[in-house]
């Protein structure tokens, strides 16, 4: 149950507003303090007002709601929750980079806003059951994509020898296959441990481990 949480809204569509407020008004335990058209105004009215929470929409003339986000982050105890109809990974990231403490759609229902409320004045983070899956998306994605830049930092042969010993052969049995010495062996899997930032065969057999995860193959 909430207890006098302070509320500011930021959209720059009049009946989200007003509808925004209606609702939240009728929530005992929450008060709205002001509402704002535009990212500007409503950086203006968080400072003047200092409120526990701030529905902002992403989407705002003037100033957007991600700059508003940045620019108000760490001045106050002002928590913000992003508001959008937006469900990609992008845009998630970008309001929680920002400083978002959640991440609200506006298709969500009544219940669940409170709940979003409720959730980020506990200190935690809330996002909406429907972009969940989406961000997980994003976030694998950005590991692959990691993961493909270092692979791409690799000789062919580096990758070759990184692909038999992911696979489990000795040095010397990698250097009988390719018909070329230990040392050379030895030599290559030195360079790609170093291009990979590895310092050990258990750190190693976790990076072949993600690889799989995340749907590479050498």
């Amino acid at each position: 149950m909430l207890n006098s949480v302070k509320v500011v809204i930021a959209d720059d569509h009049a009946l989200v507003r007003e509808g925004l407020k209606t609702i939240l008004m009728s929530e005992p335990g929450i008060s709205v303090l002001g509402t704002a058209e535009n990212g500007e105004e409503a950086v203006r009215l968080c400072r003047r007002l200092n409120p526990d929470v701030a529905l902002m929409d992403l989407s705002m003339p003037v100033k957007s709601g991600v700059q508003a986000i940045q620019e108000l982050s760490g001045e106050g105890r002002t928590k913000f929750l992003a508001l959008t109809a937006h469900i990609e990974s992008d845009h998630v990231f970008s309001a929680l980079d920002a400083g978002a403490s959640g991440y609200v759609l506006k298709t969500s229902s009544s219940k669940e806003l409170v709940m979003a409320i409720e959730t980020v004045m506990e200190g935690k983070v809330y996002l909406a059951p429907d972009i969940s899956a989406e961000v997980a998306k994003g976030f694998l994605q950005k590991k692959r994509t990691k993961s493909n830049d270092s692979l791409d930092s690799l000789t062919e042969r580096e990758r070759e020898i990184l692909k038999q010993v992911l696979a489990g052969y000795k040095n010397r049995e990698i250097a009988d296959l390719l018909v070329i010495s230990i040392k050379t062996v030895e030599k290559h899997r030195s360079n790609f441990m170093r291009k990979l930032g590895l310092r050990s065969k258990t750190e190693l057999k976790a990076y072949g481990e993600e690889l799989k995860d995340n749907g590479i193959y050498l």
